[in-house]
Order: C-alpha cells, then structure tokens, then sequence
C-alpha cells in the first residue's frame, strides 16, 4: 500500500476543504463559518511523541505548562528524556504513569524516520503497539507530524460534539458509528476533522465556551 496524500501547506488544507463543500453542503455550511483552516503541521519524532503522551487526558493549558517545564530542563529530546530522573520528571508535572510510558517509548527506541514511508493502519498499529499510546493518540500522529491527509480520530469528544451539531445527530456518535460516518469524506478525512475542530470551537464560543 502506498503512504497516499501528504499535507504540507495551505493550500494542500484548502484544496481538502473545497473538495468536502463540494461534496456536502453541512460542510460548505460549516467552512463558511470557520473561514480558512489552519495547517497543524508539527515535526516529527521523538519530541511529537512524547508531547502527544504528555497532553493525553490534560487541557491544553496545563498539557503546555508541562511542556515548557519539560523543555527548560532539555527533557524533551530522547537523549535528555533518559538523562532525567523519575523525580526530576514528576517534578516537571508528569503522573506517575506517564513517566513509564516515556521510559516504554525511550526503551521502544522507535524509528522514526521508518514511520514516514508506512500506510496509515500500519503507523497507527506500530504506535497503539507502545505501552500508553491509544489509537487517539496515533492517529493525532499520522495527522499532524507526518501530515497524512485521509487520518481520522473518531474517539476525540469535541468532533464528535462537532458532528453531533453540524448534522443534527440525537447524540455524540460513538467512535465506531462515527468512524464509518467519517469513510464518505475520504480521501480528505485529516481535512474534515480540521473543519470540524473548528467549528466546534466557533460553535462553542458562541456558547461563551472557550
């Protein structure tokens, strides 16, 4: 299988974008309230890793917090990740769990690179293979360090708030419901999950909730 379509730039985002209005008006319904979606792009590699360990189950303030903590202590490379302490790092703010799943993905020593040339199921199926690693968190992955355009994360509660709004659902899709409700918008489905990212967050502020 090949990698398939890689996200690089704005105008890759904005080309997903035009293609879902096209294809369904709640999305074009949608892109017009959210305006042009952002490219999310962050680099690869250990670092993305541990960062995507770090925020599972934190708001993004706090999540941030712990990630600037991590980096004046030179903790977030793989090298000074393994120079820290168990008590260096919980004093950084990372729960006791966390920090053996760090020490699992510094012990996987994860290639990387080898990632970039692997079809979508096979990153996600090395990923969830690390102890802490969900399919949430991989999938996060695929679509924003390695840019895979047709990756979804049908487990993440705000797009499925989205979705429960946007095409009037009784109630939040559960993740498999919603994974097959996602197929139709493939080959763009990191796309659709932008727009519906922000459009959750458009909706909500209109709420008073940020």
């Amino acid at each position: 299988m090949s990698v398939g379509r890689i996200i690089e730039t704005d105008q890759d985002v904005a080309e997903g974008a035009a293609w879902l209005a096209a294809h369904d008006d709640r999305f074009a319904k949608a892109l017009e309230l959210t305006g042009p979606l952002p490219l999310r792009r962050r680099d690869d590699g250990y670092p993305a890793m541990l960062s995507a360990i770090v925020s599972q189950q934190l708001s993004v303030a706090a999540a941030r917090g712990i990630w600037n903590r991590l980096e004046a202590a030179g903790a977030h490379t793989l090298s000074g990740s393994h120079a820290m302490s168990d008590d260096e790092l919980r004093a950084c703010g990372l729960s006791r769990p966390k920090i053996k799943y760090i020490r699992g993905l510094i012990d996987a020593d994860v290639d990387f690179e080898a990632l970039r040339n692997l079809p979508d199921d096979e990153v996600v199926n090395r990923l969830v293979a690390l102890k802490g690693v969900g399919v949430w968190t991989a999938e996060i992955y695929a679509m924003f360090s390695l840019g895979r355009a047709d990756v979804f994360a049908p487990g993440d509660l705000a797009l499925q708030e989205a979705a429960r709004i946007l095409f009037d659902l009784p109630e939040r899709p559960k993740e498999k419901a919603f994974r097959e409700l996602a197929a139709p918008w493939s080959p763009w489905r990191s796309v659709a999950a932008r727009l519906l990212w922000a459009y959750y967050h458009v909706v909500k502020s209109r709420e008073g909730i940020t």
